[in-house]
Order: structure tokens, then sequence, then C-alpha cells
């Protein structure tokens, strides 16, 4: 490559990164790709220890051939690539990744001069009473157990929230043999029949969702759309949910809760790395600027999949693809034109399904009003709704990192990845702006936890 002196780095070895690495290497280019996750795959791919023999049917369903597809390729570039799996990039400062090694518990600095960011997604959480009881489980650590331990989260689960992603890993549950008690969606039948025009635009898709409903019911268990969740029973660990339905307040039994509202973009290493963001109606979320092939407001940096913006996993897989290709181009490699376009246009005939989603399940945008004050919003803290809205009530506070220093919410091991989303709705809801106004909390080193020793040994001017 004419203009580079270091291997370019793709971070995340999910679908975006798999492509991306595959990319570089059939151009001759040698990639540093670093991975959180002990083997390649991501978290809707996610490949169980090597010992497990479960077939890839049984573990991906409808995405079976997908998910091989992804494996296969990047155990064919093992040879052509500086894989580094079990490694957290947890900051990023001046050209250089702080990465920790998770079996070692050590530390080293990588340098860079190109970087594809693909670090995926993960749960958008809004909190309900009772949900710090154990028992109660994301909807994508629920399938992390399933995929990847081999073990369900309970006896007789309930999932709920809304999001393709419910259904999903309901299907799973069910598949496995899991007593699934009951599914509870926020969104209204009239929502996903008003998307139906921009939902079939994918069909093959759309009529896999469709399928997983269909079997659900087959099997007996009992779906219900329009819930508003009230609050988790239970003394030492989940005994019961409450739910309302729109008439009457119903409760029903159960020892497992796996609960989430679609899923939110992994955005802390583009705010690290100095990528200005934008507020993206859609998605409810500050996300970080990009043009049609990845490129991101700094230059050498590159943003692909759903850390950039939830579009699903092929998307991640043309958007990785592309990223790697805008990367080479910028290095003065010369690429497939025509195959870049068609990628850009796939993408964006995309968005339009992507539209349909966002209106089969929107977000619950009245769950900040009926949060009551005694809710905690970030339990690494354990501070409540009633705090937060005290707070900017008494002191001002309009900006979520302003109220982020004046109450501690978002500072805890989670840095906000999981409190943020609420966070920002209480705020908008007591201040009565948008959610929009109020921004978002600013990225900070590191990005997870790590041991705090190495925080000071490898990088002084972090702040632990």
């Amino acid at each position: 490559m004419k203009k580079s002196l270091l291997q370019p780095v793709v971070v995340g070895a999910g679908p975006a990164g798999v492509r991306a690495a595959q990319t570089l290497v059939a151009y001759g280019v040698r990639p540093v790709v670093v991975d959180e996750a002990p083997r390649a795959g991501g978290q809707i791919y996610r490949r169980p220890p090597s010992n497990f023999k479960r077939p890839a049917q049984t573990l991906y369903g409808f995405e079976a051939a997908r998910a091989l597809a992804v494996h296969s390729t990047f155990d064919t570039l093992t040879n052509q690539i500086d894989y580094r799996p079990d490694s957290l990039v947890w900051n990023a400062q001046s050209g250089l990744l702080d990465v920790l090694h998770g079996p070692t518990q050590t530390t080293q600095r990588l340098p860079y001069q190109q970087l594809i960011v693909a670090t995926g997604a993960t749960d958008r959480v809004l909190p309900i009473p009772g949900w710090t009881l154990p028992g109660v489980y994301t909807l994508g650590g629920a399938q992390v157990a399933l995929k990847f331990q081999g073990c369900a989260i309970g006896r007789q689960v309930v999932f709920m929230g809304t999001g393709p992603l419910l259904y999903l890993v309901a299907y799973q549950y069910a598949k496995a043999g899991v007593n699934v008690a009951a599914v509870l969606d926020t969104a209204r039948l009239s929502d996903q029949l008003s998307a139906m025009p921009a939902l079939l635009t994918q069909p093959a898709v759309l009529f896999k969702g469709m399928y997983y409903v269909a079997w659900l019911r087959a099997q007996g268990v009992v779906l219900h759309s329009g819930v508003r969740p009230l609050h988790v029973l239970g003394q030492t660990r989940v005994q019961a949910v409450v739910w309302h339905d729109g008439e009457k307040e119903l409760t029903l039994a159960c020892d497992a809760i796996g609960f989430g509202y679609a899923l939110r973009s992994e955005t802390q290493l583009a705010d690290l790395l100095g990528c200005q963001f934008a507020f993206d109606p859609l998605q409810r979320s500050h996300l970080p600027e990009r043009d049609g092939a990845g490129r991101a407001s700094v230059a050498g940096v590159y943003l692909a999949g759903d850390g950039a913006g939830i579009m699903g996993a092929d998307a991640a897989e043309w958007a990785g693809e592309l990223a790697a290709l805008a990367l080479l181009t910028d290095n003065g490699v010369a690429v497939d034109s025509a195959r870049a376009r068609v990628l850009e246009q796939k993408l964006r005939q995309l968005r339009r399904f992507r539209t349909g989603l966002e209106r089969a399940f929107p977000f619950p945008q009245n769950w900040a009003a009926q949060a009551p004050d005694d809710l905690v919003v970030c339990r690494c803290e354990n501070i409540t709704a009633g705090e937060l809205r005290r707070t900017a009530q008494t002191s001002g506070a309009d900006e979520l990192n302003r109220l982020k220093a004046l109450t501690r919410v978002g500072m805890g091991r989670c840095q906000g990845r999981i409190c943020g989303v609420a966070a920002a709705e209480i705020l908008a809801q007591a201040t009565g702006q948008s959610v929009e106004q109020v921004g978002r909390l600013r990225g900070q080193a590191p990005i997870k936890p790590i041991p705090i020793h190495l925080v000071h040994a490898s990088a002084p001017g972090v702040n632990a």
C-alpha cells in the first residue's frame, strides 16, 4: 500500500470485521484483527467453545449457512492476518490502541494508521422496577448463555420488550426445549401492519420473522402485543412479572426474564477516536458520522456494521467489505469500483426495510413519563429516576454529561452502556427537551472494566 507504514487494524471479528479482513487480504494486505471474543463470529454468529459439538443448525437455525460461511471465511484467513482474540481495545489516543489480553491480564499498545472499527451492538435497555433481581437478563445475555455456554437462563422464562431479537431469542429458547411462559411485546399489531409495505422490500427476512411467530404460536407459547411492563416480583430472585395489557393488570409466574428494546450501537471507541457524531431520529441516538463507503470524519478511520448504526448482519458484511475497499482506495490501491457501487446500492436499499422495522417495533417514547421515582436507572451507582429528575430540576442541568457529573449516573462499570439510554430519556422528560437536545454520554477510557493497575501502567493520562 503506497501510503501505509503500518498494518491496517480491524477492531471486531463479527460479520463486518470478517468481511473487512477478507477484502484486505484479497488485495494483498495483511491486517491486524483485534477480537474481544475468543473466536470470530460476533454476537449473531457467536461460536461456542471448540469442545462443544452441537450442530450449526441447532445453534443458528435459519442463519446456519450464513454463520458457517462467516466462520469458514475467517478460518481460511488465519495464516494471512495477525489475529488477536480475547483482546479488548479499551482506549485509543494519538495513533495508538490500548489492548487488554484477557487470559494473561496484560495490556499493550498497538499502533495504527488505518483503522476499521466494527464494534457491533448491544442491548438497548429500559428498566422497570425489579430489573436488578437475579434472573433478569438482557435478550443478548440470554442468547449468549444459550449459544456459548449451552445453558438457559431459567426453566420458565418470559421474554419482553420489543424488536425482532425478542422473537428470535424466544424461538431459540423454545426450540432448545425451554418452557417459554410468554412473549410480551410493547409494540402493537397495528404497528406491524402499518410497516408491512417497507418490510416487504426484504421478503425473505420478513417471512423468516413471521415463521418464528407462527412456530411459537404452534408450540403453545402465549404472545401478547401492546403491553406495558410494570414490575418484576421476587425476594431473592425473579418469581413473576407484572404487566398491563391495555385493559387490566396481569401477573405471570416465571423464574427468569430476558428483556430489551432492540439494539444500540457500541460507539465508545469511535468517540475516543474523535469522530464527529450526529443525531439519528430513526434510531433515536447519536451516531458517528460516515460517508456512503464508511469513512469517518477522522482521516484513516472507517466505520462498519452495527457499531455505526443498526442495520443487521447482512448489511454488516456489505459495510465491512465496503469500508475495506474505501481504505484501499484512499491508499492508492486500484480496487473493483463496480463492486463498491453495488455494495453502496445494497445498503441504500436496505434502509427502507430498516425504517419499516422501527415502525413495526417502535421505541416506547412514553417510558420516561411512566417510570416511577424509585426506579433504579443506574444499577452500578444505584441512581434512581427520582434522583435524576430532582437534580435536573434543582440544578438546571439540561445536558446529559452535566447530569452525570452531578449524580454519577453512568460512572460505574458499564460506563453508561446500559443506563445511558434510560438516563437520556429521563432527562429529556424532566426538562421538556428532546433526546437529541440532552445529548449523549461522552465515551471514556476504559471503555469496559479492566484491572485498575493496568490503566496507570499503560496510560498514565487516563482517569480510572
